[in-house]
């Protein structure tokens, strides 16, 4: 166990944001955090990660478990001249080793020596994801890891997650508004509205009545992403380059 919270209750302006939320945070586990805007999510982050406290409830961490957090937003002053390679390097413990790797990793070598003023929203999102994991992170807590990123960018990144978890051996604990695209990279979805309404595994919670409620059927309040597969010789990668495919490789797209 990483993390085991218990009973967490918030309240502001006499409204309850948070009404007796536990969860527990195991190593090699994805745990994703669904529901409508204005539910508690980012809240229930802050909370996990000390930057909050809350009115009752306890939370229980592993000594000295560290985090890598890729906040939602991270506004930075427009006015301070700041280089991919420079924002990277002011993460705790950075090496250049470790920078130039986990930028290979992620596919953004291109992007070092721009500003980071200058990023498109999925470039943007992987340089913060570089900096988490710069801190080897035994939990990596990605809010709203995908937004704004395009729908190819938003597959390939949560194709990503597992691969991570796998290479890290860490927990993870995502907020993300889509179920459907986060089915297959995650373990367990809690479903959020102020409270737990359902949690369990995707497929579960999917069919769930609280579920349905919040989110209603696909077909009826939300647009499908109709997937077609098709095959390249080569793959883009996010700085804008592409690189050819090995013999022994398929590379698929999924386009909705």
């Amino acid at each position: 166990m990483l993390l085991q919270a218990s009973g967490l209750t918030l309240q502001r302006s006499h409204k309850t944001v948070l009404d007796n939320i536990s969860i527990n945070l195991e190593a090699g586990r994805i745990i994703t955090l669904i529901g409508p805007n204005g539910c508690g999510k980012s809240t229930l982050i802050r909370v996990l990660l000390g930057l909050e406290q809350p009115d009752s409830g306890t939370i229980q961490a592993q000594r000295r478990l560290r985090v890598g957090y890729m906040p939602q937003k991270l506004n930075l002053d427009a006015r301070l001249p700041l280089t991919v390679n420079g924002f990277l390097k002011l993460a705790k413990g950075a090496s250049k080793q470790q920078i130039d790797y986990w930028l290979e990793r992620l596919n953004i070598q291109g992007l070092r020596s721009l500003s980071v003023h200058g990023l498109s929203g999925g470039e943007w999102q992987r340089v913060l994801l570089a900096r988490a994991l710069l801190l080897k992170p035994q939990l990596l807590v990605l809010d709203e890891p995908v937004q704004g990123v395009d729908v190819q960018g938003q597959m390939e990144l949560y194709q990503l997650i597992p691969q991570l978890r796998d290479e890290l051996g860490c927990a993870v604990l995502m907020v993300s508004h889509d179920l459907h695209l986060v089915m297959a990279a995650t373990d367990e979805v809690i479903c959020l509205n102020g409270h737990v309404c359902c949690s369990g595994h995707p497929d579960q919670v999917s069919v769930d009545p609280a579920y349905l409620s919040l989110f209603g059927a696909a077909s009826d309040q939300q647009p499908t992403i109709a997937h077609y597969t098709h095959h390249h010789d080569h793959h883009h990668c996010l700085d804008g380059h592409s690189e050819p495919l090995t013999s022994s490789t398929t590379h698929k797209e999924h386009h909705g």
